[in-house]
């Protein structure tokens, strides 16, 4: 039939999804000894900053709300509970405030996992939960709970024949030549199906001619031709003769089953008796995971306790895994209401083989019924499976924390139903696969995106912080305000050897370094990662203030995500000067905070100043959309709103399988919006920044092209800018130093700048900006990987001392307030240094002459080496002592070559009198450390450091005269692992570890201005 101009329900039924119920609103330690850290560090990096008032109390304290959260991996329900409270301490300990319980164990044999004692879901496995559960309530640790032994979301005691089983379309072929007679069974699937799978349902028996048989894209069926065969089916057979035709021609009947998938969740064994996926597409899914929860896990006492330290139920990404189609067993009824036509005649358009169309029509554009079908299924799984089950988790005091992608579906939207949209880092391709998800968030009024955070494949045991450091700036320029750090394992399973069980490692069978991490007390790094746990509480913190600031958006017809594919011209172009953008597809033209206001559209949900409509980048780059999605925008353009038009637009229709009344439709909305005075074309990547400069669009954040990127965030009129140096592929594509003005954009023109440290949460006023109107202009110094926080508030915000004037210019080489409001200048030349002031004053200080560098070039150092203990999993710490007289990495040191572990370094320095107090300041530099470190000048530990940046101010810690240092060191566990396992680790490159220097101590000049 002619597909109908107007859906039943179709789109507009989707804007309502969100809306269904009510969402929630949503250190270095100090070591005595090189292998073990003791306490008394740890309270200078819990302490809060130095002069925070109470509106910055979440950042100056770090807050369990904000703490970074831990995948747990748990090897089923073979865990001690001792262990488990254990475990929970630990991560509360270091700063880690939220673990996520999750059956994860493709390291280990499945054989040898007691999945009828100990499997998911077992009276041992529900009291390990309450024990976690106890811990998290002790300690103050949020306890997450994965909704399934693995993923995707499945239960034990159902079959692959149970109305609650995800189901496929599968379909078998038979050929003819014209005038040929079939008599016979039908034809056998293609694909056969999967263990445990019996019965099968007949869908439909069709009959098509066959065109060609090209070598892409599928066979060539006439769609004309069709003639259904389904009415003279008899027990499975069927008598039929192809019409007669001209020598050669060939027709198919094509038999459609539908039939249980048998798909089991991820790397099992996980119960007894064995799981299966639930139907995502339908409530019966939905429903079974409630009644097996509600009777078999949530016990009594469970409930109570995740009211009290419950934090989310957890979905991790939807791989539906089939040879076959993905179907539904009402796909055909919900089909017609949905989209308004039928799609049984288009089936033949719609199968796959392993993931591969296997016929295309030659007069229908198959691929516009499958977008018609895919949106079905996403609107299916919005509907039957995440709203059902986020509003079921509000029952119990929990949000819904869920990777809504992994299918064609609209992830956009999705973002916005559930409580928690989370990402990934691993599958992350570019900044725009965390956008997408970031803007469905922020359309639909939600606070948190979530990330999956610094799994690298391969690197097991060898990852270094200044990776998941480069790795975590990205998502956090991305959107995401919530890391879920990848992760942490139980201490032992069957089988495990040293240092334990790790979920992901050794991978294949044992034969290959698997994914990272397996973070946790067995890493060398875990007794520094205190101060990294508060840094990034504090940078959440900041990144949850408020509402989002974006310039543009970029209107895509599919909300698809984790796809890699970017927005033209911003992606490549746009963002490093600058530039930032969301996306928004039609869903996102509908929301509560889809309003225009004083020309900025969704002021709540991404401040957009300008659409950029991109054709269809999935399909060709097609010029489609909505009929639908154009009114509404021709809306937005006639109130105004600037919008460009990208790509070639002459000849644009609706998206789907629609009649060419409805394509004309969209043709000559599309048209009159082209004509509006609001309006651009642009035809390539070059054309949209002069098109945007046309109407009066400019970007919040301008500077020179670099790998700087930010995110910007307004609370009432105060602004929050996170900037940071990061780059995707932070291995692959290296990065240098930033040392560059950027102008920022000030909602209230009347306030200051202030810098945020996240690493020792204190707060500074700027000495040294320009200011003109609303923008400001600050220097950016950042060394790869390196972030900062910049925010403007009123003059003695958050308690920071006034100056009466400040440095109008970003030229000198670094200025401070002084703990009195006094202006002072720093400078490595010597002689009269000229200040320019705010007002045009110009101020002379004299910067007087600098003693020499010191170098510090021996050192006694005692490495303690962490190696197996035995046959078990605990660790011995065997310790060498060394004195060296120049430092080289640990590799180049024949008696800890393949070391792993904590290096304490020692040496002594001399300053003289050109050093004393009140003069020169002190810079210390590092040089390269790898990977993790502390430093103590004169047995005091020294606050003011992050990882990445081995240049730190110590001139409150130096002296005239003699002074100690003390460097200690932390290591990946890397080269060890090679030689206890060379099996598996011995194909990794030997890490350079330890400090490797050079060491100095540089003079610089400070003089006072005002």
């Amino acid at each position: 039939m002619t597909p109908s101009s107007s859906p039943t329900s179709g789109l507009t039924r989707r804007q309502l999804l969100a809306l269904s119920a009510a969402g929630i609103a949503g250190s270095l330690l100090v070591a005595q000894h090189p292998a073990a850290a003791s306490a008394a560090a740890r309270s200078v990096f819990a302490k809060p900053g130095s002069g925070a008032a109470a509106e910055l109390a979440g950042f100056s304290t770090p807050e369990a709300a904000t703490a970074p959260r831990f995948r747990w991996w748990w090897p089923n329900g073979e865990v001690e509970l001792a262990e488990i409270a254990a475990e929970v301490k630990q991560a509360a300990d270091n700063g880690f405030r939220g673990l996520e319980i999750a059956n994860v164990h493709h390291s280990v044999d499945g054989a040898l996992l007691d999945v009828e004692n100990h499997g998911w879901g077992s009276p041992h496995w529900v009291a390990a939960v309450e024990t976690a559960l106890e811990a998290g309530e002790k300690h103050g640790v949020e306890i997450d709970m994965t909704l399934g032994p693995s993923w995707p979301a499945a239960i034990p005691g159902i079959t692959p024949q149970d109305p609650s089983a995800l189901v496929e379309l599968a379909h078998g072929s038979v050929d003819l030549v014209a005038g040929q007679r079939f008599s016979g069974a039908l034809p056998e699937p293609g694909v056969a199906p999967s263990a445990g799978v019996e019965g099968r349902t007949l869908v439909r028996v069709q009959a098509f001619r066959i065109l060609s048989r090209p070598a892409r894209n599928g066979i060539m069926l006439q769609h004309s031709s069709l003639v259904d065969l389904t009415d003279r089916v008899q027990g499975e057979r069927l008598d039929w003769t192809a019409p007669a035709g001209a020598a050669g021609e060939e027709w198919t009947i094509l038999a459609f089953w539908q039939r249980g998938t048998g798909q089991k969740p991820e790397a099992g064994p996980h119960t007894s008796p064995e799981s299966y996926v639930v139907d995502h597409f339908s409530l019966s899914g939905a429903d079974a995971i409630e009644r097996y929860w509600e009777s078999t896990t949530l016990t009594p006492r469970v409930r109570e306790l995740l009211a009290k330290t419950g934090g989310t139920f957890f979905e991790d990404s939807l791989e539906v895994e089939t040879h076959s189609t993905i179907w539904a067993r009402e796909a055909a009824t919900e089909f017609r209401t949905r989209i308004g036509y039928d799609l049984e005649p288009y089936l033949a358009g719609i199968v796959e083989v392993k993931e591969k169309y296997v016929y295309q029509f030659a007069d229908v554009n198959a691929m516009r019924v499958r977008d018609d079908y895919n949106q079905v299924l996403s609107d299916l799984y919005s509907e039957y499976h995440l709203i059902p089950l986020r509003d079921w988790a509000h029952g119990f005091g929990l949000q819904y924390r869920v990777q809504a992608y992994g299918l064609e579906q609209d992830s956009l939207q999705q973002a916005s139903i559930v409580d928690i949209p989370e990402t990934e880092s691993l599958g992350a391709k570019n900044l725009d696969d965390y956008r997408v998800l970031a803007s469905g968030r922020d359309i639909g009024g939600r606070t948190i995106l979530s990330c999956e955070a610094a799994a690298y494949l391969g690197k097991a045991y060898a990852v270094t912080w200044n990776e998941v450091l480069n790795t975590l700036g990205e998502t956090f320029v991305g959107g995401v305000n919530q890391t879920v750090l990848h992760g942490f394992s139980y201490k032992i399973a069957p089988g495990a050897g040293w240092p334990g069980f790790a979920a992901f490692t050794p991978y294949g069978g044992g034969k290959s370094v698997g994914y990272s991490e397996s973070w946790g007390p067995r890493m060398p790094v875990w007794n520094h990662l205190h101060s990294a746990a508060d840094y990034l509480s504090r940078t959440q913190w900041v990144l949850r203030q408020g509402v989002p600031q974006y310039d543009i958006a970029f209107y895509r017809q599919k909300g698809w995500a984790q796809t890699g594919i970017g927005a033209p011209w911003a992606t490549a172009s746009g963002i490093p000067t600058g530039w930032t953008h969301g996306f928004l597809n039609e869903a996102g033209l509908f929301q509560e905070r889809s309003e225009l206001v004083d020309g900025v559209f969704a002021p709540e949900g991404g401040a957009y100043r300008a659409f950029v409509i991109d054709p269809d980048r999935f399909r060709g780059n097609e010029p489609t959309m909505s009929l639908r999605a154009a009114k509404r925008l021709r809306e937005l353009a006639g109130a105004g709103f600037p919008i460009v038009f990208y790509g070639n637009w002459d000849k644009p229709e609706s998206t789907g399988l629609r009649d060419a009344q409805t394509n004309a439709e969209v043709a000559r909305i599309v048209a009159e919006i082209k004509a509006l005075p609001t309006t651009r074309m642009a035809a390539g990547d070059a054309d949209v920044p002069v098109a945007l400069e046309a109407l009066g669009v400019r970007p919040r954040v301008t500077y020179t092209t670099s790998h700087l990127k930010h995110m910007h965030r307004v609370d009432g009129d105060i602004d929050y800018y996170y900037l940071a140096n990061v780059k995707h592929n932070f291995a692959k594509d290296k990065l240098v130093e930033i040392d560059q003005t950027v102008e920022l954009m000030v909602t209230n023109p009347r306030h200051v700048p202030y810098l945020l440290d996240a690493w020792s949460g204190s707060v500074a006023r700027l000495a040294a900006y320009e200011q003109n109107g609303d923008r400001a202009t600050v220097r950016v110094r950042l060394v790869p990987g390196q972030s900062m926080v910049v925010a403007f508030g009123p003059e003695g915000w958050a308690g920071a001392p006034a100056p009466k004037t400040w440095i109008a210019s970003t030229d000198v080489e670094g200025a401070e307030v002084g703990p009195k409001g006094e202006l002072i200048v720093h400078s490595t030349k010597t002689g009269m240094v000229e200040v320019p002031l705010a007002g045009g004053r110009i101020r002379k200080v004299q910067i007087h002459e600098l003693p020499k560098p010191v170098e510090i070039g021996r050192w006694d150092v005692v490495v303690s080496d962490w190696k197996p203990s035995g046959e078990g999993v605990e660790t011995a710490k065997i310790e060498h002592r060394l004195s060296l007289d120049s430092l080289v990495p640990w590799s180049q040191i024949p008696e800890i070559t393949d070391a792993s572990g904590i290096g304490d370094y020692r040496a002594e320095f001399t300053l003289d009198h050109g050093w004393n107090p009140g003069k020169p300041g002190a810079m210390l530099s590092l040089g390269t450390v790898r990977d993790t470190f502390t430093v103590w000048i004169n047995d005091q530990v020294v606050a003011e450091r992050d990882f990445l940046d081995t240049k730190i101010d110590v001139s409150d810690y130096v002296q005239v005269g003699r002074n100690t240092i003390r460097v200690e060191v932390a290591t990946p566990l890397n080269n060890r692992m090679r030689t206890v396992n060379p099996a598996v680790y011995g194909q990794m490159g030997k890490q350079e570890y330890g400090l490797m220097g050079p060491v100095t101590i540089t003079p610089f000049g400070k003089g006072r201005v005002a």
